[in-house]
């Protein structure tokens, strides 16, 4: 049964080039974690050595008083005062959003994940490195912190292709999208040519975009799972494991759209409901995929309860 529900999806090309790109995004994000962990550590130990007024031995006086609310943050002691000048001087977004509620602030001094994640996305407050992290918020982190030298133009245009993935209503992208998509990685990554990790990956991106995916129903003498052009070979877990991961993704993205209300609540109904059909017709995604949806309705239910309160709360008073 899993397999042929496989075999159905991959059948359409325009979602078999939606879990593609999606697979190039976690390569991406795992060739990147090692090289921006090394550097988030050199980064901070430059911060350290350059500004005398930054002590690692300090902590902020205030306790419960330093602590940020999303994009707002009005330091109350001197320690964190000057870390948030600091941080300020290395943002390419300085005078843009500064998602500062991602921080713990008093960990400034001795922790250089929680000064890393004033150059990230919202929600990743409770992430403790870049093993935990998904490829745009190590892209975003790259593109925002000034330590990173490299062509921002190339970063921004795979951030905004992975929003698009993220964001395609029905999990579908063209051919042409895709073969655009993989100029623009590969662009990305020719950034990084003397990272070896980063160069390995350059090669397996461009054989998965350029090949493609067949689904074999196994008989005694196959395997089943997908094959490239080239002979690579995926099993039906491995494939399945992606489309997981994305359509997690996606699901959180989704998730912090409601809850920061970036869009309004009938659009996250309509992508709900496109959503929920699409698991309604593939069972072996559905079941793994159970406390996302849950978690996403209860939200959205919650805000669909608020509005529906707003037109009372604005009647006029003199109306009985």
């Amino acid at each position: 049964m899993v397999l042929s529900e496989l075999a159905a999806r991959l059948n359409c090309a325009e979602y078999k080039n939606w879990v593609k790109a999606g697979h190039c995004l976690l390569l991406l994000r795992d060739c990147l974690q090692g090289f921006v962990g090394r550097e988030v550590l050199a980064f901070h130990r430059g911060l350290l050595a350059a500004s005398p007024r930054l002590d690692p031995r300090a902590t902020c006086l205030t306790g419960s008083r330093c602590i940020p609310r999303a994009r707002q943050f009005q330091p109350q002691c001197q320690v964190c005062s000057e870390w948030k000048r600091e941080i300020l001087k290395h943002h390419t977004n300085r005078n843009g959003d500064i998602h500062w509620g991602n921080c713990r602030p008093g960990l400034w001094p001795m922790d250089a994940w929680e000064v890393a994640k004033a150059f990230m996305p919202r929600g990743l407050a409770d992430k403790t490195g870049p093993e935990e992290c998904d490829a745009v918020a190590l892209l975003s982190l790259i593109n925002s912190c000034d330590h990173f030298v490299v062509d921002r133009k190339k970063v921004t245009e795979v951030i905004k292709c992975r929003n698009e993935i993220m964001h395609s209503s029905e999990m579908k992208v063209s051919s042409v999208w895709l073969r655009d998509f993989q100029r623009k990685i590969q662009n990305f990554l020719n950034e990084f040519s003397s990272i070896p990790e980063i160069v390995a990956v350059y090669s397996a991106i461009e054989q998965l975009l350029t090949s493609d995916w067949a689904v074999h129903i196994p008989e005694e003498d196959q395997r089943d799972g997908c094959e490239y052009e080239a002979g690579v070979h995926l099993s039906v877990s491995q494939v399945n494991e992606i489309e997981m991961e994305l359509l997690k993704e996606k699901l959180q993205e989704m998730y912090l759209q409601a809850k920061e209300q970036e869009v309004l609540p009938e659009e996250i109904s309509n992508q709900l409901a496109v959503v929920k059909e699409f698991l309604r017709k593939n069972k072996d995604l559905r079941t793994g995929l159970t406390e996302d949806m849950q978690k996403l309705d209860s939200l959205h239910l919650q805000h669909q309860k608020l509005e529906s309160k707003e037109p009372e709360a604005q009647t006029p008073e003199g109306k009985a």
